[in-house]
This record gives structure tokens, C-alpha cells and sequence, in this order.
């Protein structure tokens, strides 16, 4: 379990120039961060190491079947690939405005199909459908393994992780394709399903295969969902270690700092003038669209129940979605040393330079002025330096799950996250500072 993220000391708040020797910071952070993104594969397996930390923190988990009670104290929910946690302290009243940190659990990949195993010219194959909209090129020749959850016919849920080399994406040759380096286009049906064999195609192999590693019957596995995920290990980069490099940290690195940041603030207990929230959703990067995307009716539903079982009705709730404030936390664009003329000429985001404080006027980013004045005033709290960051004018925007949950709840919502290169690639890159710098932002925000 992640301990609460230490506060920086004043001096090291100031970003640092290029010309200064690195200075030190706590790395425990960036360490358990590095062990986070190991240890999570699949936003499953996200989830479920999240509610483990917030267990050891003395949350209990509620089911959504259940009655809730108004009882004070840490508890969570869990959907899918979605998780909800909030900390109600003593003398909380119904109407207690609440403080959200927001992030989604999920990353571009390729995803296994319902019918999986085929296969050509005597190679056999796994088929798979590209997820969300990652870096194709970053898939070739890497070593894959795969991971997910298996579905038995009594309806239970069994989380599986072959994480050892299994699968492969093989890149063509240069002989056979001499304008590779001039231009590759890769089509998705065609060049991106792995490779994991020689020999016949038997249907049902690869289900029978990932059910023995869970430990499972495969005549009992009835439905799956499972991904592919690589295999290198998160790693310190550079000369000095300043930089972080790993898979998934779109957006993992948020989801462990929500995490850390709700354990710390809990501790306050009854001095907490606001109730936290972490809401982690799942689907973000194809729209959010689902039961378990921000888009989907999760957050309302335990942000209303938990008014109702404090004793609150319509106009308690109504009271404290006014006086609530999210901060949806995702990973932007650090400014790329070779292609500088892609970012906006006065806005370039630097790795350790801290939070980034992300702007969209056409609201493809919730933040307004108001919102950079709640961001302002907690990273000064927590000591922290900040950034900010917009898109070059000819560039198209991203998006966040901000609007979407400004729009659907009517909350204030805050555009924020860690600068980073190669984003949607199988691999990525941050600086190793950011994190940590993002963790006790977040924790000054939920302690108000």
C-alpha cells in the first residue's frame, strides 16, 4: 500500500531550470507508482489492487444491491473496470458540498475477440480488435502477455494475468518492404493480430489455455475479457533516473495518485470540511460511454445515495452538487524536443515541472477561470509548482471525462494531469518528479 505522499519542501516547489543539477525528491512514491502499473495489467486488475490499498486505509466495500446506512468513515464500490470511494467524516450533514478526484482505469490495447483462435500458413494466431486509438507501431515486436477476467456459468468473475511472453506482433521484414522507413501504414485487421504458435488451429484453445492458468474448469468459462498488455517492466531512465518510463500510465498514473491522496486525506477524519471522492471510470478511451464510463449513471447514483442515507433529500443533494468541485486527473503533452512546432508557442509543458493545468475555451477541457483559481490555491498548499497547458490552435483538442462529468452532474470540474511523451504507446514517458508532485496536489485539494 502507497503510504500518504510526503509534502515537498518549499524549495524544491519551484520548477527547476534545465541548466540546475536535479534535485532530490522522495521516490517512494514514484517506486509504488512503478509497482502499481506492474501489478495492473487491465483496469480489472487496477480496481482491484485500488480497493485492496483502501482496505489496509479501513475502507469497507458496499454493494449496489444493498441498503446503505449513513455511518461515517471510508467505503467503495466497485463495477467492472470502474471504481467509486468516498470518506465521510463525523458531523458530515446531508448537504456537505464533496471534493472529487476523477480518472479512468482503462488504456488503448488490442482486445481478444469472441471467437479467438485462427490462424495462417501454418502460424497459429489470436484475433483481436483494436481498443480506444493507441500507437500501432508501438505494438510491433514486442514481447505480449495477456490478462483480463474470466466469466463462469455460476456468474462469479475470476481475474487471470499471463504475464510472461506469449504473444507477438511481427513487423515485415525491411527486404520485403523497402519504403518502411519513407512511410508504414498498418491496416488493423490485417497486420496487427499476434502471433502465440506453430501448428493446427483448434477452436477453443486459447480459452482453455487462459482458464488452466486461472485455475478454472474451461467448460465452465461462459463469457471473457481479456486484453493484451507488454511485458516490460517500468523503469527509472536517463542519467540522473529523472525520468519514468512504463506502460499504462494513460491514465494509471492518476488512478494510484486518486488513491493515495483519498487514503491521506481520510486520515484527517472529522477535520475534513468537504466528503472525498475518487471515482476511477472505465471506457474512457472510446468515449465513456458505458455502465462503467463517466458517461454512465455510477457516480450520480453513489453521490445521491449517499446524501439519501445521511437523511438528506432533493434539496440536500442539490446543495451539495453546487458546492462540489472535481479535479479530472489525465496525462497531456509534455512539449516533444523534436517537434516542437506541434505545441502552441508559449505553452510548453516540461517533465518535473509539476501538474498541468489543461485549457480548452471550446470545453473539450472543463477548466475556467474559477477551477484554475481551486488548482492554483491547492498545489500553493501542497508546495508544488504547476503548469499549463493548450493545444496548438492547428492541432485538434483530446478530451477528458471533465465535461462529461460537468455536464451529466453540474459539478465545477478542473482539467488536470502529468505531462508525458509517447502518449498512446505501449510504453510511455513522464518525468520521474510528476507524480509525486500530482499525489500531494490532489490530497491539498480533497483536504480543502
Amino acid at each position: 500500500m502507497s503510504s500518504a505522499p510526503a509534502r515537498p519542501s518549499p524549495a524544491a516547489a519551484p520548477a527547476r531550470s534545465a541548466s540546475r543539477a536535479p534535485s532530490p525528491f522522495d521516490r517512494g512514491h514514484t517506486d509504488d507508482l512503478m509497482a502499481f502499473l506492474a501489478a495492473a495489467p487491465t483496469p480489472y486488475h487496477a480496481v482491484a489492487n485500488a480497493a485492496e490499498r483502501l482496505e489496509k486505509a479501513g475502507f469497507r466495500k458496499v454493494e449496489e444491491t444493498d441498503a446503505w446506512d449513513g455511518t461515517t468513515g471510508g467505503k467503495y464500490v466497485i463495477r467492472g473496470g470502474a471504481i467509486i470511494a468516498w470518506y465521510v467524516p463525523e458531523g458530515a450533514a446531508p448537504h456537505t458540498p464533496f471534493r472529487i478526484v476523477g480518472a479512468h482505469t482503462d488504456s488503448p490495447n488490442l482486445r481478444v475477440k469472441p471467437q479467438p483462435d485462427f490462424g495462417r500458413e501454418g502460424w497459429r494466431q489470436i484475433a483481436v480488435e483494436i481498443y480506444g486509438g493507441p500507437l500501432l507501431n508501438s505494438w510491433l515486436d514486442r514481447d505480449l502477455g495477456l490478462a483480463g477476467r474470466l466469466t463462469l456459468r455460476d456468474g462469479s468473475q475470476h481475474l487471470v494475468n499471463v504475464d510472461r511472453p506469449l504473444l507477438r506482433v511481427p513487423q515485415l521484414a525491411i527486404h520485403l518492404d523497402r519504403q518502411v522507413n519513407e512511410g508504414m501504414k498498418l491496416e488493423r485487421q490485417r497486420h496487427m493480430q499476434p502471433i502465440w504458435g506453430l501448428g493446427e488451429v483448434r477452436e477453443g484453445d486459447l480459452i482453455a489455455f487462459v482458464a488452466e492458468e486461472a485455475g478454472v474448469d474451461a467448460e465452465d468459462v461462459t463469457g471473457w475479457d481479456l486484453m493484451v498488455h507488454a511485458l516490460e517492466a517500468p523503469a527509472y531512465l536517463g542519467r540522473d533516473r529523472e525520468l519514468l518510463a512504463g506502460p499504462r500510465m494513460d491514465n494509471l498514473i492518476s488512478v494510484h495518485a486518486c488513491v493515495a491522496a483519498l487514503t491521506a486525506a481520510a486520515a484527517q477524519g472529522a477535520a475534513l470540511p468537504y466528503i472525498p471522492v475518487l471515482a476511477a471510470f472505465d471506457h474512457e478511451e472510446n468515449g465513456s460511454e458505458a455502465d462503467t464510463g463517466a458517461h454512465g449513471p455510477l457516480l450520480g447514483n453513489v453521490l445521491e445515495r449517499s446524501v439519501y442515507a445521511r437523511g438528506g433529500g432533493y434539496e440536500d443533494k442539490a446543495r451539495a452538487l453546487a458546492g462540489s468541485v472535481c479535479l479530472s486527473s489525465d496525462v497531456g503533452h509534455a512539449v516533444h524536443p523534436n517537434y516542437g512546432e506541434r505545441h502552441d508557442p508559449t505553452h510548453h509543458p516540461r517533465p518535473n515541472g509539476g501538474p498541468i493545468l489543461k485549457v480548452n475555451v471550446n470545453q473539450r477541457y472543463a477548466t475556467d477561470g474559477s477551477g484554475r483559481a481551486v488548482f492554483a490555491a491547492a498545489c500553493e498548499k501542497a508546495g508544488v509548482p504547476w503548469q499549463s497547458f493548450v493545444s496548438n490552435n492547428d492541432m485538434p483538442c483530446g478530451t477528458t471525462i471533465g465535461p462529461i462529468t460537468a455536464a451529466r452532474h453540474g459539478i465545477t470540474t478542473v482539467d488536470i494531469g502529468v505531462a508525458c511523451l509517447s502518449m498512446h504507446s505501449a510504453r510511455e514517458l513522464c518525468g520521474a518528479e510528476d507524480p509525486h508532485h500530482l499525489a500531494n496536489a490532489l490530497v491539498a485539494f480533497l483536504e480543502g
